[in-house]
């Protein structure tokens, strides 16, 4: 398996049995799942690196949720991931964004990227998570000119952090799973939220207002609307609240979570049915309103849809039951166990032939 950006083909495609959009957690796991019925994969990301969210925004952030693992951080998430699909050699295709998809006479899909390279598939899985994102910016005057130095959108080291007075901006996960993970590590902690309900699951927001009880941080109601700073050195903010009083709070980092600005960008242009700028699947193949297209993980709905990625990995599993039936409709399907299975065995590269 190799990471760099394969060789750009601005000629002849490139054939492929699948082509995955997206190389977020649940992009990297349908190569998997896919593997193991003997499917080969390409891998399509805008970014220039694996991980999608999870590494561009909150590496560090800890996740609860994954069977069998208490406590991961996302970066160590994908990872561990991409050790898991090591077996299976797929081809990664990274910092190039898909462009165009279109259907070809004989029923395959031509996939091309804005950096040249082009990709004839016989199915294509779009696993984009939101699609390409930009976190929502705090407005305040002259608040650019800090950003990168004192004012920061996610989280790449928590050290950074360490022993600093820290103001984080936000009333959902993001910003109140850091305020926790942070609070005895910063020299002083205030979390600033425009209202009094948050957003963040209800433990979360149960334990920040134990600390803030208990003194070891603080929580003020309403909106940073001035900086202060000395060149790119921020000193401190001035927070605004309901009643137009203003307070200034020493702050040496502040740390901004107000969502992000999800943008489909071409996917919206490929005639795939849309509600509300995610793409419709059933949930028996997840496969989108065109047949060979199926969808996974953040980007598509569903009744009943959870955009978790433990969701996003069980569809990822059923997607390649469907991708093989789509590849091979007269091929009768068997579900094998990864512990008994000697020709999964073989695929993982353990010991033991592959029969036919």
């Amino acid at each position: 398996m190799t990471l760099e950006r394969a060789p750009n083909c601005k000629t002849a495609p490139i054939d492929a049995d699948v082509v995955i959009v997206g190389a977020g957690p649940v992009g990297l796991f349908q190569i998997f799942e896919l593997g193991l019925l003997g499917i080969q994969a390409h891998i399509v990301d805008s970014l220039a690196h694996v991980g999608g969210q999870c590494t561009e925004l909150y590496p560090e952030k800890p996740i609860y949720d994954i069977p069998a693992i208490p406590v991961c951080g996302a970066q160590e998430l994908i990872d561990r991931l991409l050790q898991q699909i090591k077996p299976f050699n797929a081809t990664f295709h990274l910092g190039e964004e898909v462009s165009g998809l279109e259907r070809e006479p004989d029923g395959r899909f031509l996939v091309r990227t804005a950096a040249g390279t082009a990709l004839l598939a016989r199915a294509v899985v779009i696993a984009g998570g939101v699609g390409s994102f930009q976190p929502r910016r705090i407005s305040v005057p002259g608040i650019e000119a800090l950003e990168g130095e004192s004012v920061h959108y996610r989280v790449k080291s928590a050290a950074d952090f360490h022993g600093k007075d820290l103001v984080i901006c936000g009333g959902g996960d993001s910003a109140l799973d850091w305020c926790v993970a942070l609070c005895d590590k910063a020299r002083r902690l205030t979390l600033v939220h425009r209202r009094a309900e948050f957003r963040a699951a209800p433990a979360t927001v149960a334990k920040m207002r134990e600390l803030v009880a208990a003194g070891r941080m603080q929580l003020l109601e309403g909106n940073v609307v001035a900086q202060r700073s000395t060149g790119a050195r921020l000193e401190a903010v001035d927070v605004q609240g309901h009643d137009e009083n203003r307070v200034t709070v020493p702050a040496d980092r502040l740390l901004v979570f107000f969502g992000l600005h999800p943008k489909l960008g071409p996917i919206a242009e490929w005639g795939l049915a849309l509600e509300k700028k995610a793409l419709t699947v059933d949930t028996e193949k997840f496969q989108t309103s065109v047949a060979g297209i199926f969808a996974v993980g953040d980007i598509n709905t569903y009744p009943g849809k959870k955009k978790l990625i433990l969701s996003g990995f069980h569809e990822a599993a059923l997607a390649a039951f469907a991708i093989q039936h789509h590849l091979h409709p007269d091929k009768r399907q068997f579900l094998q166990y990864t512990t008994t299975s000697p020709i999964m065995q073989k695929r993982l590269g353990l010991d033991g032939p592959e029969s036919a």
